[in-house]
């Protein structure tokens, strides 16, 4: 809540589950590089919020979870207001639609602006098609004040499909730390990793093991090419990194094909920036994705990247000079970019090269907070004119 001796706003960030994954990594972004001058914060997950939250760095910020169990439920309305009432935060900004339902209470609890951001699509709903989903967007818009798409793809859909209208819906793109996420001259030896050879040339990814991810697809990427270029086998090596019921079918897709030493799963790290200096090349092999942030982080450890060609990937992306963009689950040609990369070093370095370039020039974690900061401050100002002026923002 705000406190008399600060006068700070507080923004109350809320989401499905605080946990490992890219929205939430954007999350903890924000907050880490924010200015602290400018707003306290406030971590409200609907469910839980594991030890992810130890990435924010800030010690003046409040983490809660309300365990509250799958779907929409009314039930937790009356708890979402009180907790709202003791806080009393200037703005609540809730992520994605598993956490829209927190516009309601917010409002009644009289928060003075209400942002609702779309950071990306899910499993249920990959092309943006499902009228139910539609529906539920339009159903909370009276209570939204405005929105946020990570990337241009979600801002026509919110805008063109959805019909929110295009004034309170603004388009901000995710940042990375480039210092933390750098290339180095020489590949990096990884910690664990049995691919120490020198002579080896690693593709891997990271993310969460889900079927939204697709990483199976990049198994049988990996499986074809060593097929198809059998004097890749000596050096070619997979390396995936991430948890969740895809790894388990990943591993006994290599292990049925024979390849299974040459791969490596060790299931969720901690230390990425130091795994993607480990490697030659990154893979996304997503269903959907509205910013990718490993792709973003890849970039900036000056990796070519071949990505699935779905969401914001093609914004990010510069197909044939920082990477490539596949078909959505097709191993063939996600084998035949990877065999290229890995028999043409110059082209692939060079790729990363102008990867590193664009993230340096065009997706800053500090332009990324500034444009959050404005948004931030501009809703906020115009509440109080209208306010002022007895007239009122949005119900």
């Amino acid at each position: 809540m705000r406190h008399a001796a600060d006068p700070r706003p507080l923004v109350a960030h809320v989401v499905f589950r605080f946990d490992v994954g890219g929205l939430e990594n954007g999350v903890v972004n924000l907050i880490n590089h924010m200015p602290s001058e400018a707003y306290r914060h406030a971590v409200i997950s609907l469910t839980e919020i594991t030890d992810f939250k130890r990435r924010i760095v800030r010690d003046d910020v409040s983490f809660i979870a309300l365990a509250k169990p799958p779907g929409h439920t009314l039930w937790i309305y009356p708890q979402l207001w009180r907790l709202l009432r003791r806080l009393r935060p200037a703005i609540v900004h809730s992520r994605n639609l598993a956490a829209l339902e927190v516009s309601v209470p917010a409002w009644a609890a009289g928060v003075p602006v209400r942002i609702h951001g779309e950071h990306g699509r899910d499993i249920g709903d990959l092309d943006g098609l499902n009228r139910k989903n539609q529906w539920l967007r339009r159903f909370y818009r009276p209570f939204v004040s405005h929105y946020i798409a990570l990337s241009r793809d979600l801002e026509d859909y919110l805008t063109l499909r959805v019909g929110m209208p295009p004034a309170r819906v603004a388009q901000i793109y995710n940042g990375v730390d480039v210092q933390r996420f750098h290339p180095l001259a020489q590949r990096q030896a990884i910690a664990g990793c049995p691919f120490t050879d020198p002579g080896c040339w690693l593709v891997g990814s990271v993310g969460r093991m889900q079927q939204v991810k697709d990483q199976t697809t990049l198994a049988q990427a990996f499986i074809r090419v060593l097929a198809t270029f059998p004097e890749l086998r000596k050096r070619l090596r997979l390396v995936m990194i991430g948890e969740g019921p895809l790894r388990a079918q990943a591993q006994a897709m290599l292990e049925e094909a024979g390849v299974a030493e040459l791969a490596w799963l060790p299931g969720q790290r901690d230390d990425i920036a130091e795994i993607l200096r480990g490697l030659d090349c990154f893979v996304l092999p997503s269903l959907a994705e509205g910013i990718s942030n490993t792709i973003l982080e890849a970039m900036a450890s000056g990796l070519p990247v071949i990505a699935t060609d779905v969401g914001g990937n093609a914004e990010l992306i510069e197909a044939g000079r920082s990477g490539e963009l596949v078909a959505v689950s097709d191993p063939q040609a996600m084998a035949e970019q990877i065999a290229r990369y890995a028999q043409d070093a110059p082209q692939a370095r060079a790729a990363g090269v102008a990867g590193r370039a664009r993230v340096e020039n065009e997706f800053s974690l500090q332009a990324m907070s500034r444009s959050y900061q404005n948004l931030y401050d501009r809703l906020l100002s115009a509440r109080a004119g209208q306010v002022g002026g007895k007239a009122l923002l949005h119900p």
